[in-house]
């Protein structure tokens, strides 16, 4: 099985190439740059391996919750590709993205992303077979409202950590550790959608769509 995947959810830009069970991948922090990025990257990918669009399986990329102006990226570059080879498509939460990234060992993990405007994308999950359950979320809300914990030796993952000192306070003496590098990385989503792919889990390229949770895009001017 062939398939690329890629995340422009976040402030970096990611993609990876699963050949059967091998991985290859790039990261790049972005900032704004990810339409700029995403296609030469995916094409770095394929080139190395030899390989062409037609050739691959499928596409998977991260389908949010994250930034809005990122997750449009994805879902039209997912749109074009897939279209253009005629491939099947996949959505993968970046939050569980995020969970696979930072969860080895872990039998569940907490996965928050900065949603700005004093909020965080969070979501609850535990390791079930290849992938992750979810037991809260995803959800957006202010970081002393995230969801709290279903047991002990859970982990913290995440910007959203780093971004908000409320959350580290409202999970202290909660959390094993706090991971709060991690991003939702292409080589979490190929992972997870790998055994998805094998299964029949995924669209046509009309399929493809974002999972922005929040509506408001920015606070109104009496809001801040």
């Amino acid at each position: 099985m062939k398939l690329l995947a890629f995340d422009t959810a976040s402030e970096w830009c990611s993609a990876a190439l699963w050949i059967d069970g091998v991985v290859s991948f790039r990261a790049v922090h972005a900032g704004q740059k990810h339409s700029e990025l995403l296609t030469p990257m995916l094409g770095e990918l394929l080139a190395e391996a030899g390989l062409n669009y037609r050739q691959l399986d499928g596409l998977a990329f991260g389908c949010g919750p994250g930034s809005f102006t990122g997750l449009r990226i994805a879902c039209g570059v997912a749109q074009g590709l897939a279209l253009g080879a005629d491939l099947p498509v996949l959505g993968v939460s970046t939050l569980e993205a995020l969970a696979e990234e930072a969860g080895e060992g872990a039998d569940e993990v907490l996965a928050c992303l900065d949603a700005r405007m004093n909020e965080v994308y969070a979501g609850l999950y535990r390791r079930e077979g290849s992938g992750w359950r979810a037991l809260a979320g995803p959800v957006v809300c202010p970081p002393s409202l995230a969801p709290l914990l279903g047991g002990a030796g859970c982990i913290g993952a995440g910007p959203g950590f780093a971004a908000y000192p409320a959350l580290r306070e409202r999970m202290q003496g909660r959390l094993a550790r706090i991971v709060a590098d991690a991003i939702p990385h292409a080589r979490g989503i190929v992972k997870l959608a790998a055994p998805r792919f094998t299964a029949g889990e995924f669209g046509a390229p009309e399929t493809a769509e974002p999972v922005y949770v929040r509506d408001q895009v920015a606070l109104k001017i009496s809001e801040r």
